[in-house]
């Protein structure tokens, strides 16, 4: 699992913490893979406790020493990650571990645009969030104590990310607000264009309709800047314009290619696709059918993947180089992939997967209930008995106010409360409304 570059750990006891460690991080991997039973709390602090007491150890036995990264760092890595998983799976999302697998997506992902310098203003707003939010999970676990190290690692993780998140806000900074637009939608076209050119059926059409916006945007420029309505060079315009001219390169490098990709990348292209591919499919369906440790699989083939680049770019057997139109290709699944993890990870709700089923259900039931309300409502009680009976056979599931499942209280009691009772009371509206309306044609007929 880890690559041979890391060596492993010299030092004894560096080694006996290395041992249980994997056996801690197999045992992990064994639960992910248990599909016969739901994550219960349990299971996960079990191994949580023992992942913390080995990490003190290996602290103490590195305390006031130099110490280079062996085999030892990247297991700890694994577990973490799996952990962390684990913790969005039994709905404590708001807990410091939880943070940890999605520090790691969101400084992948900066990493990767930064190295592309192709971001809109948007994508970091949205990171930009979630480190705040972060932050504040990190914060309150602190005061609880739970490991203090394990916050302290995730909060210098969020440093770095916000330092890199810094370094691109000030990127966008430098181009005038007029011309931001601008550069949001050639930031969209490009990103368009590498989706149409890693479909399974090229369509040249496409990629000649996202050819002639670039030509209209191009052609905007006066003597190959962008300019104000006073004729003043705006700021930001040289960059912009760079960007005008990487996109037109790209339509004629794709179209010359027509959806071909060399013999010799396919196999790390087809790997790609179909981590894209499936990860698409999981965005979609993620409230029935996804458990967030699955995502952990994907994670690490994609870094395997990623890390295996040599000065930024993926190099053959014979150690040729990859052309550019290879490198920006699998460059762009490979961010693609870390975007779809990225935004399946935030949408994780803090509802343990036990109780998902009932707290999907009730989501389902309250869109319906709310489209009603929004479309006029009903016409008549009756109407609204199919949501009364499944609101109230939901709440029936309830032992002393909880949701059992077996002698077990699964994480996410709260969220599904909440959410019950929102049905409820959009359920009650609707009824009061539907006799009001009932009562004043009795009255009129009358």
């Amino acid at each position: 699992m880890e690559t041979p570059k890391i060596p492993a750990p010299k030092d004894e006891g560096e080694r006996e913490v290395l041992e249980r460690l994997i056996a801690i991080r197999d045992q992990l991997q064994l639960r992910k893979l248990d599909r016969t039973t739901y994550v219960r709390t349990q299971d996960v602090m079990i191994l949580y406790d023992q992942t913390i007491e080995q990490v003190k150890i290996l602290n103490e036995i590195r305390d006031g020493k130099a110490v280079e990264e062996n085999r030892v760092d990247r297991v700890v890595d694994s577990c973490f990650q799996l952990l962390s998983l684990f913790f969005m799976t039994i709905g404590r999302n708001n807990e410091a571990p939880a943070a940890y697998a999605l520090t790691s997506t969101i400084k992948r992902l900066l990493d990767h645009l930064t190295e592309a310098n192709l971001f809109s203003a948007q994508d970091l707003e949205s990171m930009s969030q979630t480190l705040e939010h972060l932050t504040e999970i990190v914060h309150n676990s602190a005061s609880n104590k739970p490991a203090p190290f394990l916050e302290t690692l995730i909060a210098q993780r969020i440093d770095r990310c916000r330092a890199s998140l810094s370094t691109l806000q000030k990127r966008i900074e430098d181009i005038a607000e007029p011309l931001r637009p601008t550069a949001d939608k050639l930031v969209s076209i490009l990103r368009q264009m590498a989706v149409i050119n890693t479909k399974s059926k090229f369509t040249p059409s496409e990629i000649l309709k996202r050819e002639a916006e670039l030509i209209q945007i191009s052609e905007a420029r006066k003597d190959g800047q962008f300019i104000d309505t006073n004729g003043n060079v705006l700021k930001g315009s040289e960059t912009v314009s760079r960007l005008v001219d990487r996109c037109l390169e790209y339509t004629k490098i794709v179209l010359e290619r027509n959806g071909q990709f060399p013999d010799k990348w396919k196999p790390i292209y087809d790997v790609l696709v179909g981590i894209r591919n499936e990860l698409d499919k999981l965005s979609l369906t993620q409230a029935w059918s996804l458990r967030e440790t699955d995502l952990y699989d994907y994670q690490r083939q994609l870094d395997r993947i990623d890390e295996s680049r040599v000065n930024g770019n993926w190099v053959d057997d014979q150690g040729r180089a990859a052309e550019l139109y290879v490198q920006r290709t699998l460059l762009y699944l490979i961010r693609r992939s870390y975007g779809y993890i990225y935004h399946l990870m935030i949408s994780s709700e803090p509802v343990s997967e036990a109780l998902l089923p009932i707290y999907n259900q009730l989501q389902t039931l309250k869109r319906c209930l709310v489209e009603v309300k929004n479309s006029g409502g009903v016409s008549s009680v009756r109407e609204l008995y199919p949501y009364s009976m499944k609101l109230h056979s939901i709440d029936n599931m309830r032992v002393d106010g909880k949701f059992m499942v077996g002698e077990d209280i699964p994480e996410g009691q709260g969220s599904v409360a909440e959410l019950l009772a929102e049905c409820f009371d959009l359920n009650y509206e609707l009824r009061v409304a539907a006799e009001a309306a009932a009562e004043e044609k009795e009255t009129s007929e009358s």
